[in-house]
């Protein structure tokens, strides 16, 4: 069956509005047969110059994010013993690099439980999959200065 496209916004750093949004998702489709997590959000800075605050920033992005959405998702694809879930995530999830601290940590992060969930889904016939492209172009966005996002890259 061929369903017409429905734009839903996520801020995929948001964990709070996840759960609703894959609610939504189900209530409109009634499943999920690929679910592509491809949200990131980067920083670039010296470890001690990046606050806390950011890191943990980073971190609902590129881990909290992905992994609150598929566990949203993932009990309607074990249910129905099919699906395809993939993380796009990026070669520093297997490498670190200077000035990339949270971001790397973030994406090793994500690599290791996306690596366990794989083995788990097996018995479920849910595919898992992982993509570790190099380096890409982002957009980078210009927000006034002063404030601690303007090292973000989403």
């Amino acid at each position: 069956q061929t369903y017409a496209p429905k734009l839903i916004l996520l801020d995929i750093s948001d964990i709070s509005c996840i759960r609703d949004v894959a609610k939504e998702i189900l209530n409109c489709y009634g499943c999920v047969d690929v679910l592509i997590n491809n949200a990131s959000m980067k920083v670039k800075g010296a470890v001690q110059s990046i606050s806390l605050e950011l890191d943990k920033k980073i971190m609902d992005a590129n881990y909290f994010g992905p992994i609150t959405l598929t566990k949203a998702i993932l009990p309607n694809m074990i249910s129905r013993r099919t699906g395809q879930i993939v993380l796009i995530n990026s070669i520093q999830g297997k490498i670190g690099i200077p000035f990339r601290a949270a971001y790397a940590a973030s994406k090793h992060a994500a690599v290791g439980f996306f690596d366990c969930l794989r083995a788990e889904m097996e018995e479920f016939d849910i595919s898992v999959s992982t993509v570790n492209p190099t380096f890409i172009c982002s957009y980078h966005r210009q927000p006034a200065p002063g404030n601690w996002e303007a090292s973000i890259w989403k």
